[in-house]
């Protein structure tokens, strides 16, 4: 899933974030899939990328191929990512019969047809509250992990001159990217780093050309830079004056959002960069943003709501830097992958004990 052959949000970021820090502390692997087979070592963990041989219903996150069984042979415990994976499944299926303990994070992924693997579960690791409720988890057999952010490498940089607004994500309809275009007050320049996403008819197929038509239209800067390396997002966060998350419940096509924002890692990200947050309302957000501490909330789709912070935040410098003093406390105190993996590992010993 990672890298040029594969889609890279916080879907996929948050158990590679999460792989890197328990590898700190204990053995760990990380299994995922690509366009060939390979795997190597990485400042300690163990990468094995499969080679993905179809997706099932063409979905990116139902990945088939071989060899996922051998990957999961030799661990304690077995920690699946998307409650709703086929993938998911048969790991657990597997881990089972050996046996092993068996946790699952969801992300997300809208469930199909076919047996749930609920009852293969040992502990669900929910990354917000909101996630738990929205699943229906069984409440004795939960924990909210959260996720986190690196402050050593997201982190702000007083030598750097700040400007604009950022939207760092997919260019998926949920997004509510038309939303803040038409939020921005006039002048104010707005990047918008990621790729469309993979969303296969119309007219969400062409939510990517929208966009660009309401920026062109529109009396404000909008630059759009397309997929972002890794290695680049930290600068991105701390030249920026204002992250911007705008999620809706409905999208611009008149259609409910059945899963919204779960957690929002770039919002933890830009925290820690010393950067103030103009997002929704919604999901998983109002658990790690404090309303007018760390930046501000708004209701989902209120364009004006939106113009109203941006304007607030774009024109007060002392502000800004104060909300971006806050928010990256708040990280460094609650939200680091350390943090993640302590709890994760709190939960690894109990279920092997």
């Amino acid at each position: 899933m990672f890298g040029s052959d594969g889609i890279f949000g916080g879907g996929e970021r948050y158990p590679l974030e999460l792989a890197r820090a328990l590898a700190r502390e204990v053995r760990c692997r990380l299994v995922t899939f690509g366009a060939a087979h390979r795997s190597r070592e990485q400042d300690g963990l163990e990468v094995v990328v499969l080679r993905a041989r179809r997706f099932a219903r063409g979905h990116p996150a139902q990945p088939v191929g071989a060899g996922l069984v051998r990957a999961l042979r030799d661990a304690d415990v077995v920690h699946a990512h998307q409650l709703h994976s086929r993938t998911t499944t048969l790991a657990l299926a597997a881990a089972s019969i050996r046996p092993q303990r068996r946790v699952v994070t969801d992300h997300g992924l809208l469930p199909t047809r076919g047996r749930s693997a609920t009852g293969l579960v040992d502990r669900f690791l929910a990354v917000s509250q909101y996630s738990a409720d929205l699943l229906d988890l069984p409440a004795d057999r939960t924990r909210v992990i959260f996720g986190g952010a690196d402050p050593a490498r997201f982190r702000p940089d007083p030598s750097e001159s700040r400007s604009g607004v950022l939207f760092l994500g997919r260019l998926t309809p949920h997004k509510g990217v038309d939303r803040l275009i038409q939020a921005l007050p006039a002048g104010a320049a707005l990047t918008v780093a990621g790729a469309g996403g993979h969303d296969p008819a119309l007219p969400e197929r062409g939510y990517v050309d929208r966009l660009h038509e309401l920026a062109a239209a529109s009396p404000a800067r909008v630059t759009f830079t397309g997929p972002v390396a890794e290695t680049d997002l930290p600068a991105l966060m701390r030249r920026a004056a204002v992250l911007a998350l705008p999620s809706v419940d409905v999208t611009c096509y008149g259609r409910h959002v059945a899963i919204s924002e779960l957690l929002g890692l770039s919002v933890l990200e830009a925290m820690a960069s010393g950067t103030p947050v103009v997002a929704s309302k919604i999901g998983g957000v109002p658990e790690v943003v404090s309303d007018g501490h760390t930046g501000f909330l708004v209701p989902p789709g209120d364009v004006a709501a939106l113009s109203d912070r941006l304007t607030t935040l774009l024109a007060d410098r002392s502000l800004r830097e104060r909300m971006g003093r806050e928010a990256r406390a708040l990280v460094s105190e609650r939200f680091t992958w350390e943090s993640c993996a302590r709890r994760c590992l709190d939960t690894y010993h109990d279920v092997v004990a």
